[in-house]
């Protein structure tokens, strides 16, 4: 079990993948009211009014939960995995920021389904 915590795939998404989970729940906890330039989903899509602001933030946070739980899971690959150590980095490094990438993709689909912008 000692080993898995010095596994640079698992430390990775694990870690990661619980910042994502908790931002997310922050999020929908305490979502930003008004549409600002230091808190919340923001990208030119969600801040154009304050509907999309609201619904944007809202939607990216589960996102970001789900997100988070699909990289926190993922981290288990490396039980089954005998790549190198510098290996594992590259494809921690590829989930995250693919995780990120589906993360914008989904959301600002999502935006423009949803206000046909």
């Amino acid at each position: 079990m000692n080993q898995l915590f010095d596994d640079p795939l698992f430390n990775m998404t694990a870690i990661t993948g619980g910042i994502f989970f908790a931002a997310g729940f922050f999020m929908l906890q305490f979502p930003p009211k008004k549409i600002n330039f230091l808190y919340g989903y923001r990208t030119s899509a969600s801040m154009k009014n304050q509907d999309q602001w609201d619904f944007a933030q809202k939607y990216a946070a589960k996102e970001m939960m789900l997100t988070g739980l699909v990289l926190a899971t993922s981290g288990l690959l490396t039980l089954i995995t005998d790549f190198a150590t510098s290996v594992k980095l590259l494809v921690g490094l590829a989930m995250v920021g693919l995780g990120v990438i589906v993360l914008l993709v989904r959301v600002e689909k999502a935006i423009k389904k949803r206000f046909s912008v």
